[in-house]
């Protein structure tokens, strides 16, 4: 019995040894290709290559958004409207049409965003105290349609990210 409990898990170590191999080799192509990008989105607290990689490849050219809107509405990250009269619907879902996996690395990379960058967490806690409920969800897709404004601007105009100052 002990025999094949120490085979199994020594099966198991390799296979994880394995993957973790596997790991490596693809980070290392994903830097490796990443080198001919421009480097924009990497000078965003929180956004390492892989995110950067993964929502440059996303979008495509940016130059085909007539603004940061239009790229939130290619991302998935717009609200349907919900209104009768007077009356203005608050707790209403994504869209859920769009590029998903735009969608996914912009709210993950907002989540990441938000720890490194005082700015964007203060704005996710705001939105987390105002929402009846689901409050993480619907604080981090808000945080992420901050950052969606942020893409747009640094990757239209080719500029580096540059943390605002408080006097």
């Amino acid at each position: 019995m002990q025999e094949s409990v120490d085979i199994t898990l020594a099966m198991s170590l390799e296979t994880i040894r394995f993957f973790e191999k596997q790991q490596k080799k693809i980070d290392q192509a994903i830097a490796k290709e990443i080198k001919a990008i421009p480097h924009t989105l990497e000078t965003i607290p929180g956004i390492g290559p892989v995110y950067a990689a993964g929502i440059i490849a996303e979008i495509g050219d940016i130059s085909r958004f007539d603004n940061h809107n239009s790229l939130a509405k290619f991302a998935g990250l717009t609200w349907r409207q919900n209104q009768s009269s007077k009356f203005n619907a608050q707790d209403i879902p994504l869209t859920r049409s769009g590029n998903y996996y735009l969608r996914y690395y912009l709210v993950e990379a907002a989540n990441s965003v938000r720890v490194w960058e005082p700015e964007y967490d203060e704005f996710y806690r705001r939105k987390y105290a105002e929402a009846r409920h689901h409050h993480h969800k619907r604080a981090l897709v808000l945080t992420a349609r901050k950052l969606v404004r942020m893409v747009f601007a640094l990757l239209s105009e080719g500029q580096i990210y540059q943390q605002r100052r408080v006097n």
